[in-house]
């Protein structure tokens, strides 16, 4: 059933303001003539944007033909808004309901000064129109090479580059936290974490976690540290995950390893490690992958995998088992100019809150970059010995600098992971 409020989209709306005022957009007056021009860079732009919006899952229509019941997801061109408001782009529709904006500008324009025209648009909706969150609270910026992402449901709120935009069904499940408990966004759950339970923990343990909410808590989406061999990485990186999952609401975290011995190793770590506050095991409680084959478990809160095995997912390809036992680095395809990825729906933007990468020295050239860069992930580095490049790529964010010596000693209250295990089978 069509709702009441549609003949504001097709008849009102359909080149004129609310108030009166009529506005002729030149790409929608050259398509309505049918005029036989070469598409401008604004237009390509659009095309662009159009087929990114499509493969996640967007239904992309005109406004003159706009339909807000088609599908979970719709995004209505060239939008007319309130007096004073002008014109969006693109105008997101989650199950009915206005969610967000896209503003598009031809390629190579530079999308950071964009950011306030992008939020004046999410509150220029008209009074007729449902919005359950006013402003609409997700804006987006893209050239269709290049686009910029804001979630206002987040405190202090920020543009972050992303590589496509976000399903409908994302978008719908923040909505729908957002309504059912305000301030259930990640970064806003992250402001009020509970002090860290310390039992256990090594100094530079505690130090590392510390540094890494904080880091999180300001909105830096990058931050590495450098822990020597044998410091505890495993062991730290279990805990950051618990709290994260328990009290921030990660919905998936992804603990990327260089070889597939060592993605073996990561996992008992997770089957060994019991929860500070009430000592039951990790994997009683979630779900643990440990990914051999081109599926991510859906039900899955910790998915550990090497950094080729996600490549192939995303490249929709079958990894030879006996490419995981190599290190990522030393692999022959890393020689050879790289094949970019595109967006996989099977593998949204989306997927993954947090990845952490160890060994994140190997991971961040040619093939391996472009998986970092793929997801709308916080990326946190691992690593003993880090490079200028390394630290580059990382933003300069170095969260803990760990020199452990006196720490590998007896004097540790943590037990050997053997030990640990003897303690789960008993």
């Amino acid at each position: 059933m069509r709702r009441p409020y549609i003949g504001l989209i097709k008849g009102a709306l359909c080149g004129l303001h609310l108030y009166g005022k009529m506005e002729v957009h030149p790409v929608s007056f050259r398509r309505k003539l049918a005029l036989p021009m070469s598409p401008t860079p604004e237009e390509k732009a659009r095309q662009t944007i159009d087929s990114l919006l499509e493969q996640a899952g967007w239904i992309v229509q005109n406004r003159e033909d706009a339909n807000i019941d088609a599908g979970p997801g719709i995004a209505v061109r060239e939008f007319s808004l309130g007096h004073g408001y002008g014109e969006a782009d693109y105008l997101l529709f989650v199950e009915g309901q206005a969610a967000g904006a896209i503003e598009a500008k031809k390629e190579g324009s530079t999308l950071i000064g964009f950011e306030k025209q992008t939020r004046k648009y999410s509150g220029g909706i008209p009074e007729a129109l449902p919005a359950p969150i006013r402003p609409l609270p997700f804006c987006y910026k893209s050239t269709g090479a290049e686009t910029r992402f804001t979630n206002l449901l987040e405190p202090d709120a920020a543009s972050r580059p992303v590589f496509a935009f976000h399903s409908p069904a994302q978008l719908s499940r923040w909505l729908q936290d957002e309504l059912t408990s305000p301030g259930s966004a990640f970064k806003a759950r992250l402001q009020s974490m509970p002090p860290l339970l310390e039992d256990g923990l090594r100094p530079a343990q505690i130090t590392a976690i510390h540094n890494l909410e904080g880091s999180l808590r300001q909105g830096r989406r990058r931050a590495l540290i450098q822990m020597a061999t044998g410091a505890g990485k495993s062991y730290t990186v279990c805990n950051f995950f618990y709290r994260l999952i328990k009290f921030s609401g990660a919905q998936r975290v992804l603990f990327l390893v260089d070889r597939a011995n060592l993605g073996r190793q990561a996992l008992k770590e997770f089957q060994a490690f019991r929860t500070p506050d009430d000592g039951r095991l990790f994997t009683e409680l979630y779900n643990v992958q440990h990914a051999q084959s081109n599926r991510i478990d859906p039900v899955a809160k910790v998915c550990i995998a090497t950094i080729q095995r996600v490549y192939s997912m995303l490249r929709g390809e079958e990894l030879e088992p006996d490419l995981e036992e190599q290190s990522g680095a030393s692999l022959e395809m890393l020689r050879r100019p790289p094949d970019p990825i595109v967006y996989n729906p099977a593998l949204p933007i989306e997927t993954f809150d947090i990845i952490v990468t160890d060994e994140c020295h190997r991971s961040i050239y040619n093939l391996w970059r472009q998986v970092l860069e793929y997801f709308d992930a916080s990326l946190i580095g691992l690593t003993a010995t880090p490079s200028k490049q390394t630290m580059g790529f990382f933003q300069q964010n170095l969260s803990l600098l760990a020199r452990i010596r006196a720490e590998r000693t007896a004097n540790s209250k943590r037990p050997s992971l053997r030990k640990r295990e003897e303690l789960v089978h008993a």
